[in-house]
């Protein structure tokens, strides 16, 4: 039987690699320039860390990798991790609490069960977390540092929806459902089932009306939400958050910050509570995020305000131009004319003073073609190193390694 990988796993090949690595590297330059610090999780994490926090819908826990965490008497259940926010706050919790305000990223894989095998079981995520501020402007801070990520990626237009799950809760507590219709509801409309809220009959009909033109709203400027705020059926309960959609609205309006207003753009949102915002280029969704400042107590801590962010990393890769992927130049060929002892030791001396001057250097014992610029062949007889400019078509010898490195530096 021939041997194969795992449905839903993906192979990165050495150009996917060097996107990747493009993508961090970038990520993590931008990152640190914003004074946020990088921070990593295990991969294992216990399940009632997510299922304590609310996150996991009936659907969503199906989709969950977990097995028992045995040890010979009694046992945990634990979860390949299906998100990296919730670990976060944990490491945030046990490690960082006394810190006023934690600026984190991450670049890290997380799992969820994909039954055609398909899509990517696996699938890797670049993401920001802001803990201890509750200001709207630290709401702006993370779209901006997206923003900044994905243009330095040229990954093309990038689409900004914004929502607001504040907005979207204060409206469901206006249904006066009963508790268990509620939470039947709100997974459904976690799953993106957004038809079921309007399927749902308030005994008020303004809230009725109001939730249909909600799910309509379509807008471009924080204007819109003000217009929306003076309509006379807004209940009591949903402008405060009205007003905080609104005021980060007009904080993006002062920036030139480009967005659509689209309150059913998000999905999956199980323990944000304010704004979310997803970005996209031609309809494919690479990154999302928003505000979760009830997350942190619900797993065991203060109560602390937050907000963050993830880029779909497998997606952007996909997007990165060629052009713009990082420019390695292939490494310089090292390759002996004979193989003898003398040869073989000069070779690899020549390789490692390559390496330290600064240029990737590569062995060939086969004597195969090879596309390179460069190419030091290490000779029989002296002058021991015949230095090859293949893109020149050019031959010149040198009696050592000092000259024959001189060489590819006054000419390359």
């Amino acid at each position: 039987m021939a041997s194969q990988k795992c449905k839903g796993a993906r192979d990165l090949l050495p150009k996917d690699t060097e996107a990747f690595r493009y993508l961090e590297d970038i990520f993590r330059r931008t990152c640190l320039g914003w004074g946020y610090q990088e921070v990593r999780t295990p991969t294992l994490e216990y399940l009632h860390l997510f299922t304590a926090a609310g996150t996991l819908t009936p659907d969503m826990l199906s989709k969950v990798y977990s097995f028992l965490d045995w040890d010979g008497w009694s046992g945990e259940r634990v979860v390949l991790r299906p998100d990296v926010t919730i670990p976060v706050a944990r490491l945030y919790i046990e490690n960082l609490s006394q810190q006023e305000i934690a600026r984190l990223f991450y670049v890290t894989n997380v799992f969820a069960f994909e039954e055609t095998g398909k899509e990517n079981r696996e699938r890797w995520q670049c993401g920001v977390e802001l803990i201890g501020s509750d200001k709207p402007a630290s709401d702006v801070e993370l779209i901006l540092l997206a923003m900044e990520t994905l243009r330095s990626l040229n990954v093309g237009d990038i689409q900004i929806q914004l929502s607001h799950a504040g907005v979207l809760k204060a409206l469901l507590k206006e249904l006066k459902l009963e508790a268990d219709k509620e939470m039947r509801l709100l997974d459904q409309v976690f799953d993106g089932n957004w038809q079921a809220l309007t399927e749902t009959k308030p005994s008020n009909s303004d809230i009725g009306r109001l939730i249909s033109l909600l799910l309509d709203l379509r807008g471009k400027s924080s204007g819109f939400l003000e217009n929306l705020k003076a309509l006379p059926q807004i209940p009591v309960a949903v402008k405060p958050a009205l007003d905080n959609f609104s005021e980060i609205a007009s904080f993006l309006d002062a920036l030139s910050c480009n967005y659509q207003i689209d309150i059913t753009s998000t999905r999956g949102f199980e323990y944000y509570t304010g704004v979310c915002f997803q970005f996209s280029v031609k309809g494919k969704k690479i990154g999302s995020g928003g505000r979760y400042d009830n997350l942190i107590p619900l797993i065991g801590g203060k109560n602390t305000p937050a907000c963050g962010f993830a880029l779909y990393a497998d997606h952007v890769i996909d997007l990165i131009q060629a052009q713009d992927k990082r420019k390695t130049e292939p490494g310089i060929l090292v390759r002996c004319a004979k193989m003898t002892p003398d040869s073989i030791r000069t070779s690899f001396q020549l390789a490692q003073s390559l390496r330290q001057a600064g240029y990737a250097a590569e062995l060939d014992f086969n004597g195969r073609q090879a596309n390179r610029h460069w190419i030091i062949s290490i000779q029989e007889k002296p002058p021991s190193f015949l230095v090859i400019n293949q893109a020149r078509n050019q031959k010149k010898e040198a009696s050592s390694i000092v000259e024959a490195i001189k060489m590819i530096g006054g000419s390359a």
